[in-house]
């Protein structure tokens, strides 16, 4: 008998296999806790599951504990319940529990968290556990972190920019409030850095905003690396880091992103900020769901995936938007990689279809050692009208990323043209249109990994480079944004000079070569 949760508490009863019910005590919580009854018929015990016989009342999603013989309680949810079987997922893994001496305890409530601003500022495991030695989280208030996606009928169009601070994302593909846009990234591309350095320096343009990192499936080097990153933002109060190592257990993993967006809701409806969520790494999370899924016996579907990792995926996705009559948003960017580059694999697959757009980090980029290594022709945001042009960015904003993504995809055609005939036969238009790429690269992608720049900057950097290009190749822009910014037909940098202040081609950190410090393009 399964019994949903939020249903009226437990009564003590006859039980098969029951156990004392002061044997496991239950955590504090506010209002009526049901009181726990333990039942030791622990069946079998196989991956992260265990599964009970004689249990009566136990509903779906509910908080267990198991007790062992030395006295050690570990925390586990209710998976699967059939007739008196149930199957628990323990959150601390099941090394160690032996069948014969462990009992179980329900609690008769689904496993939740407190709520409040008293995460800003602290670093806490995947469950809701600190991290950095400070007290735990204490609220009269708690929530449910199994959540649910905003209701479509009370859901507000994304608006109004989030800016990053840097160059290419908020030029080309802006990230809007409300707005699920993910970074598709492969194994050895700096994708955790770029999820460090948006969650840095995002900002709303001065309205009150927060951020929620969850990091998933860290090495220790990695987590180290994130924390020392986010220092600056998380002792000003305005950041919340969920740590999952990939030494914890597989179960937390599951819990991490969830644990996140409850904390986010909170914030953004609540406390009316906006926020920005930052998940990575959705494939390491995705790959714990499978390895739960395999040790349920379920069936499996593409590459050894469950059948519900679309539903499941869109369960954490949904879950960020803008409601109607509450300034408060929630933002996210889910990091992913790609196995083997193959942006066709379930996870970027699914996510796609989910999301707003996506940010492909390029292989090719990162080689010729610009940072970030974005693959701007297979990048967008589907909401970027949405919350750029007049009133939000600048006026010339979106007619002038139109015609950047128009002459790189020409740049590109004249690039594999030089391949295929050799540059002598190339056209002097074809030939501005490879040193529009190239400075393009240069002087507006490339930046320090510290580097957070205004958008007015990064604007008049797109500017710069596309006014490489002659005045009649400029037919996306309006003749007056051309008559207030365009710099006039050239082929170098003489009349104008290098952009000021830009990382000048190279890898961030590393010296400027002499083809970088002014000598002219072509």
């Amino acid at each position: 008998m399964t019994r949903p949760p939020g249903s009226q508490p437990r009564t003590q009863g006859a039980g098969r296999g029951r156990a004392e019910a002061g044997d496991l005590p239950s955590p504090s919580a506010a209002g009526t806790v049901p009181i726990p009854i333990a039942f030791s018929g622990v069946a079998w015990v196989e991956g992260p599951l265990l599964a009970v016989r004689g249990v009566e009342g136990v509903g779906w999603d509910e908080i267990a504990r198991v007790r062992l013989p030395s006295g050690e309680i570990r925390a586990g949810l209710v998976l699967e319940v059939h007739r008196d079987v149930a199957v628990v997922e323990v959150l601390q893994g099941t090394g160690g529990i032996d069948p014969e001496r462990a009992s179980v305890a329900f609690e008769g409530r689904p496993f939740d968290i407190p709520v409040g601003e008293g995460w800003l500022g602290r670093v806490w495991n995947g469950m809701g556990e600190p991290l950095d030695g400070g007290p735990p989280m204490l609220s009269g208030e708690r929530r449910a972190v199994a959540g649910a996606p905003l209701n479509p009928t009370e859901r507000d169009v994304p608006s109004d920019p989030v800016f990053t601070g840097i160059s290419v994302i908020d030029a080309l593909m802006t990230l809007v409030r409300g707005q699920k846009l993910p970074v598709f990234s492969s194994a050895g591309l700096p994708h955790l850095e770029l999820a460090a350095q948006i969650a840095a320096q995002a900002n709303a343009g001065g309205e009150s905003f927060k951020v929620v990192v969850a990091a998933m499936g860290l090495t220790h080097a990695d987590a180290a690396a994130i924390v020392q990153a986010l220092e600056t933002r998380s002792s000003a109060g305005d950041l919340v880091l969920v740590l999952d190592t990939a030494d914890d257990p597989v179960v937390q993993r599951i819990l991490t992103p969830r644990v996140a967006l409850t904390i986010a809701e909170h914030l953004a409806f609540e406390h009316q900020h906006h926020v920005l969520v930052v998940l990575a790494d959705m494939t390491s999370y995705c790959e714990a769901v499978r390895e739960v899924s395999a040790a349920r016996g379920e069936i499996p579907g593409r590459r050894a995936y469950p059948g519900y990792l679309y539903s499941d995926l869109a369960s954490i996705y949904e879950r960020c938007g803008r409601l109607r009559g509450r300034p408060g948003s929630i933002t996210q960017v889910p990091v992913l990689t790609m196995p083997g580059g193959d942006i066709t694999h379930p996870v970027p697959d699914l996510t796609g279809y989910i999301t707003e757009g996506q940010i492909v980090l390029s292989p090719e980029r990162h080689a010729e050692g610009v940072y970030p290594p974005v693959d701007v022709l297979s990048s967008l945001s589907r909401l970027m009208r949405k919350g750029a042009g007049p009133g939000r960015t600048r006026g010339d904003h979106l007619p002038l990323a139109g015609q950047l993504v128009a002459a790189l995809a020409r740049a590109r055609a004249a690039q594999e043209l030089a391949d295929l005939i050799g540059m002598e036969a190339l056209t002097e238009t074809d030939r501005q249109y490879l040193a529009f790429n190239d400075a393009f690269s240069r002087d507006l992608v490339n930046q320090l990994m510290d580097e957070s720049r205004p958008l007015e900057d990064t604007l008049d950097r797109a500017w710069q480079v596309l006014s490489i290009l002659p005045e009649r190749e400029l037919t996306m822009v309006p003749a007056k944004d051309i008559a207030t910014y365009y710099l006039g037909d050239h082929l170098g940098r003489e009349q104008h000079g290098p952009v000021s202040g830009a990382p000048q081609g190279s890898a961030p950190g590393q010296p400027a070569t002499e083809r970088d410090k002014g000598v002219p393009y072509g």
